[in-house]
């Protein structure tokens, strides 16, 4: 079966779900992106953002907190920031880096933190030790 084919039901299933119409979807996104997709999609109240990666060459923290930079700079493009994300998805390279990680983002998402969850891979585009993926909520 061709991906269309299963894709097109399940998006329009999902704005089912969350009472949008296909109007409701917008697509925004950065310069410099590696590669053809949106850095950002709004689903009603929802802004799912592709993954992001920081600057790599300079260490470990920093990679993470410019990946982070990234992040809120794409939500702040769409008028949302990081005490709007719900959800992350992480990707590391090493996970014995895990703690050091933890440092980092606990000191920029605040408490109630969004739901998470972190993963060891092989490898991340363009050579990067970390990849973060984010869900946010426009609140009214």
């Amino acid at each position: 079966m061709p991906l269309k084919a299963i894709c097109v039901p399940l998006i329009g299933g999902l704005l089912s779900i969350l009472g949008c119409a296909t109007s409701d979807v917008r697509y925004h996104s950065d310069p410099g992106a590696q590669g053809p997709y949106s850095s950002a999609v709004e689903v009603g109240e929802l802004a799912l953002l592709a993954g992001k990666i920081g600057e790599r060459g300079k260490g470990f923290a920093h990679e993470v907190e410019t990946c982070i930079d990234r992040i809120e700079g794409t939500l702040r493009g769409i008028g949302l920031g990081l005490k709007d994300v719900v959800e992350a998805r992480v990707y590391l390279t090493d996970i014995g880096r895990y703690e050091d990680f933890n440092g980092i983002y606990g000191a920029r998402f605040n408490a109630p933190y969004p739901a998470r969850t972190c993963v060891e891979v092989s490898a991340l585009p363009a050579g990067a030790q970390v990849e973060i993926q984010v869900a946010a909520r426009r609140r009214d």
